[in-house]
């Protein structure tokens, strides 16, 4: 019994722990913004991104969104790398929660999302987007991931100061980022 007691008393301190680190993440959750859909379908091309594993060899990255009838998105991404040869993934995207537009679950169609789909759906949270959707902010709410995007492939500096600060204010490293060639 005395045993018993002082594990309990042990694994007190370990609960409090998640329970405060687990609220804390999501306090500091990035925000984010509500989307029309049919305005943010098109293409967008990226400007910049952080490092990560499926785009390392990306110098060039657009990606294309088409709204279904059924209310997801198609999305195409296509890649460019410094060879100048093309890769290209397509996938499915849908909203986390009905009726909010910002955040997305995104899955895209490869042999392992067809094996552990439940493993393979990527959050997309639009952090950003100005009032005629020509530039938009992209993150994941753990800051893992953040791109910036445009309609065009280039912008101003003034845009793109704007954007490297709508994401520095979301708490995101932009030292890191890899800029579009």
């Amino acid at each position: 019994m005395k045993t018993r007691t002082l594990l309990l008393l042990a694994c007190i301190p370990l609960a409090l722990a998640a329970c405060s680190s687990s609220s804390e993440r999501s306090a500091s959750a990035p925000a984010t913004m509500q989307v029309d859909l049919q305005r943010y379908q098109g293409t967008w091309y990226e400007l910049a991104r952080l490092p990560m594993f499926f785009q390392r060899k990306c110098v060039q990255s657009e990606a294309h969104y088409a709204l279904r009838e059924d209310g997801r998105i198609d999305v195409t991404n296509r890649c460019r790398d410094k060879d100048g040869e093309l890769s290209e993934v397509n996938g499915i995207a849908e909203p986390q929660v009905a009726g909010r537009t910002d955040k997305l679950w995104v899955r895209f169609n490869n042999w392992f999302s067809r094996i552990a789909p439940g493993l393979t759906k990527g959050q997309y949270w639009v952090l950003y987007h100005d009032p005629d959707y020509k530039v938009a902010v992209v993150g994941h709410p753990d800051r893992d991931y953040l791109w910036l995007l445009s309609r065009t492939p280039e912008v101003t500096p003034a845009v793109r100061e704007q954007l490297l600060k709508v994401a520095k204010d979301q708490g995101y490293d932009t030292s890191e980022l890899i800029w579009r060639k």
